[in-house]
């Protein structure tokens, strides 16, 4: 069972950093690759990035491309958002998801790939 919870979240000015984490309490992380997605009020869920189960690949959406950043350590059952030049359009609930590893990796844009979802974790960016 994947039970996934973030965290790192909150209040952010513009152009500052933040770093999400979101963290697997089950035995099976590295059967699973793992998204970011985001909702901000009024809008549909949309991709942010993901990494392969292996940390070997990873895909960005054009809107974060060099400002974000995506890892995991396998070893703490983690993956970690580091987010850099906040703008107040990054505004918006984050949520962390894993999908099957069997799963091709060019797939992992779409939410449709992804079985288990965490919480969310809300992110402010406002003077």
């Amino acid at each position: 069972q994947v039970q996934l919870v973030e965290s790192g979240g909150g209040l952010v000015q513009p152009g500052g950093s933040l770093r999400l984490s979101c963290t697997d309490s089950g035995r099976t992380f590295t059967r699973y690759h793992m998204g970011w997605f985001r909702q901000a009020p009024g809008k549909e869920r949309e991709f942010v990035t993901a990494i392969t189960w292996s940390g070997g690949t990873t895909y960005y959406a054009e809107s974060v491309k060099g400002r974000f950043t995506v890892s995991r350590d396998n070893a703490k059952n983690t993956t970690y958002l580091q987010m850099s030049s906040l703008k107040p359009e990054d505004t918006a609930v984050y949520y962390c998801a894993a999908a099957p590893s069997g799963y091709s990796s060019t797939r992992l844009t779409s939410t449709s790939v992804y079985i288990y979802w965490g919480q969310g974790t809300q992110v402010t960016v406002s003077s």
